[in-house]
């Protein structure tokens, strides 16, 4: 039985193949041919972290493992080897939100070939380490869902235990778990898995490991997980709080991504950069007490930007410094879109994760009850309420949307100068929401006209006494709300204003 518990103590590249490397080769990968370094670490945001969480949900509140939690790892039900206890295990270190344990490692090269017989052949290059005598648990996760039929696969090594083991993909499946044998003194640092399916699946298979296009980069990232060192207790408090506040960066990245409304993307994707801003603001010890009162106050919409967050919790610590009085407000403005955002979840049935996660942000980004002047629970406590009035505003918004369909339907409404939903959609890592509902103004200056000035007055009149050869009044947007992006990155939390975007009021000039 493996028994695992949980540690970030470090974390290496993913891999990913070369451009142009040939992914399919002539040769069997076990003999000469090259492994492929990775060219950089994996740019996912929180891609570790997503591995634990989705760990840590794969048990019910029992502490049994849930049917989808098997399909999700590609366990086969009923299962005839050992996977489904491994899982059991290492769902069961995950819900005690241990950070300690666990050793995770990345293979520094991957490659996928075929041998002789045509049997398809995965092989990793380990990096060294003494960690690869304990018992490992290899995690291959899909970059891309399974689109064709599902499908039985058997793993089969020497490095595997047991050696052949039976994996079930189907369109729900985005990790396969394996359990490996540790190695012996100087044995060779590679593993090399021959995966085989029933006829005639077997080109779907590679489809689902490479991808469908010979040449790209794999359609799996491998993950090594290693268990428990006795001495691996000691974590500095810095370290911990480090720790912490990523978690819960990217607790609240999965929370947009399941709670907020998926709105059909429209293309093409708007560049964030290309839009005109205000200068960037720092969120930190420095921020002003009247800027970060603004901010808290502020009924603009926020977009969060995960797009330059890795997949490693190297972060600077987010602190700030909020007065006895902010400190009151931020506590009482969270209890109330908490609970507001509570029942939103509970009328549109967004489902059980999104309130198991919305508890767990809660617990992360609470205040604490003997507050210091600073601190890394006040960082976490500002993003958590703005990030839960995002989604207040985010349903406000579908709310007001159906309203407006229902008057689009009346023809008198429709023709009238006035406000109408506009969404465009956001690049790629723009996470919460990646959309932005930027309005716009359609409808006819006839007169009377709405909302319009002394100039348009004369001008329409003027058009339809002289029958002049004028631009005639247009319905326009007279008053914006601006759009803030709250840029998460490596190097600290930044704050950018974007003036200007999002068009809250109609007339006609």
């Amino acid at each position: 039985m493996l028994f695992v518990t949980l540690c970030w103590t470090w974390l290496c590249v993913a891999p990913h193949v070369s451009h142009g490397q040939q992914l399919i080769q002539d040769h069997n990968p076990t003999m000469t041919g090259d492994t492929v370094s990775p060219p950089g670490p994996l740019d996912s945001p929180c891609y570790v972290d997503d591995v634990f969480a989705a760990l840590r949900e794969a048990a019910g509140n029992d502490g049994e493992l849930l049917h989808n939690s098997l399909t999700l790892f590609g366990i086969c039900t009923p299962s005839d080897n050992s996977l489904e206890s491994v899982l059991q295990e290492l769902a069961k270190a995950a819900s005690r939100n241990q950070r300690i344990g666990l050793e995770v490692l990345h293979p520094t090269g991957v490659l996928v070939g075929e041998d002789d017989r045509g049997t398809l052949m995965l092989t990793f290059d380990l990096p060294q380490s003494p960690l690869l005598r304990l018992s490992p648990v290899l995690l291959l996760t899909f970059e891309s869902l399974l689109k064709a039929e599902d499908l039985d696969a058997t793993f089969t090594s020497q490095s595997l235990q047991p050696n052949t083991q039976s994996v079930c993909i189907s369109g729900e499946t985005q990790h396969i778990l394996l359990s490996g044998k540790a190695s012996e003194g100087n044995d060779s640092h590679r593993w090399t898995i021959s995966v085989e399916t029933k006829s005639p699946h077997k080109q779907n298979l590679k489809d689902v490991l490479i991808g469908e296009k010979s040449g790209s980069n794999t359609n799996i990232t491998p993950l090594l997980l290693l268990a428990v060192r006795n001495d691996a207790r000691h974590v500095s408090a810095s370290s911990s709080a480090s720790s912490q506040t990523f978690t819960f960066l990217c607790e609240l990245k999965r929370f947009l991504v399941d709670v907020l409304p998926q709105d059909k993307p429209v293309s093409p994707q708007l560049m964030l950069g290309s839009l005109q801003s205000l200068p960037p603001l720092s969120l930190g010890l420095s921020s002003s007490e009247t800027l970060l009162a603004e901010l808290i106050n502020s009924s603009s919409p926020t977009i969060f930007s995960f797009r330059k967050l890795g997949s490693t919790p190297h972060l600077p610590h987010g602190q700030l410094a909020l007065s006895p009085a902010l400190l009151e407000e931020i506590g009482q403005r969270l209890d109330q879109s908490g609970l507001q955002v509570m029942e939103l979840i509970r009328e549109e049935e967004v489902g059980p994760r999104a309130t198991a996660r919305l508890g767990r942000l809660k617990e992360l980004g609470a205040l604490e009850k003997k507050e210091p002047t600073a601190g890394e629970s006040q960082y976490r406590a500002f993003l958590l309420l703005k990030a839960l009035r995002t989604v207040a505003q985010a349903y406000e918004l579908r709310v007001g949307q159906r309203t407006t369909r229902a008057d689009s339907n009346n023809p008198v409404r429709a023709n009238v100068c006035g406000l109408r939903s506009l969404t465009v959609s956001l690049e790629r890592f723009v996470l919460g929401p990646n959309t932005a509902v930027i309005n716009n103004c359609r409808g006819s200056c006839a007169f009377p006209m709405v909302n319009t000035i002394n100039h348009a007055v004369l001008l329409n009149s003027h058009i339809e006494n002289v029958n002049a050869d004028e631009r005639a009044p247009c319905c326009v947007p007279v008053a914006y709300e601006a759009l803030e992006v709250v840029d998460l990155n490596e190097h600290g939390t930044y704050l950018s204003i974007k003036p200007s975007v999002i068009a809250k009021e109609c007339g006609c000039r």
